[in-house]
């Protein structure tokens, strides 16, 4: 029998919009899908466009060590470009906006 996959609520602080995220996704792939647009460039954690906050809840990474200093993990960020949620999150990320072509 398949195993749900689980998903959590976002928000985005200081804008107020909120989505779903599916674990498998990263935090910019749900959001894109929802139509909001999280700042990103590389998408593989080095080049550190998508960098933001996290005010509330965890995140897990799938590669080893993202393109954060150990200082700026133990401040709360995270690269929402590689950050999939481990539960629901609030993160602080005032560049966000809806997309234009938002079906939500």
């Amino acid at each position: 029998m398949p195993t749900a996959i689980p998903e959590f609520s976002i928000r985005i602080e200081p804008k107020g919009l909120s989505f779903s995220a599916p674990s498998v996704l990263s935090l910019c792939e749900a959001a894109y899908q929802a139509g909001i647009n999280l700042p990103s460039s590389c998408k593989n954690g080095t080049c550190r466009t998508c960098m933001c906050r996290l005010l509330s809840g965890q995140v897990r990474y799938q590669i080893e060590w993202p393109g954060l200093s150990r200082d700026e993990k133990q401040d709360g960020h995270i690269l929402s470009c590689v950050a999939h949620p481990a539960s629901d999150l609030i993160i602080e990320e005032p560049r966000a906006a809806r997309t234009v072509c938002a079906s939500t």
